[in-house]
């Protein structure tokens, strides 16, 4: 199998970690050679942290290289806008359909960009979700990541079953149910 490139970006405490945990472990349970690597910005000041899963047959290297992506997972609309460069031409990104300010917005030295889907569309496929809206519905903002798995899970090729098994050996136990319940909701997006 050749392999396969994912991207996942957001900004400090949304999950990203966790997330490349559960897409490390559910191509480890098919049986791939897996390499993960995390890449932090400023991520205890909200800051931009971005991770690399590559599964395959043999994975030499765990950097995924601009133009290679195949799936970017963006848990914010600017970080899907900061880093659509990484995505194939044929790739997908799937986007949490949220904004959250970095700090030069908020300190008024830099405007956010208008649009940023919309422009995003014009080159990329895109799959816009308000993943943490349905993580509200479900009771637990904290979700919002499970639900984008889920989501995810669509694009790639493992049993459905298999997602929730580790989902079920990954997340805390006391969150087992809520992680179960939220990739559900966005599987079924």
């Amino acid at each position: 199998m050749e392999t396969k490139n994912i991207m996942i970006v957001g900004v400090g405490g949304q999950g990203t970690l966790l997330t490349s945990r559960i897409l490390g472990g559910i191509t480890t349970h098919a049986g791939y050679d897996v390499k993960l690597s995390e890449v932090h910005g400023m991520a205890q000041r909200g800051g931009s942290v971005v991770t690399f899963v590559r599964y395959g047959d043999e994975v030499a290297e765990p950097i995924v290289e601009e133009g290679q992506a195949d799936i970017l997972i963006a848990f914010e609309r600017l970080e899907a806008m900061r880093y659509a460069h990484f995505l194939k031409k044929n790739g997908v990104i799937i986007v949490n359909d949220q904004r959250i300010d970095p700090i030069t917005v908020v300190t008024g030295a830099a405007a956010y960009p208008e649009n940023i889907l919309d422009t995003l569309r014009a080159k990329h496929t895109v799959v816009a979700v308000n993943a943490m809206a349905e993580a509200k519905k479900l009771g637990n903002s904290k979700v919002f990541n499970t639900i984008i798995i889920g989501v995810t899970a669509k694009y790639m090729d493992f049993p459905k079953e298999d997602w929730l098994t580790v989902i079920e050996e990954t997340v805390p136990t006391k969150t087992i149910e809520i992680n179960k319940a939220a990739f559900e909701a966005g599987y079924a997006l």
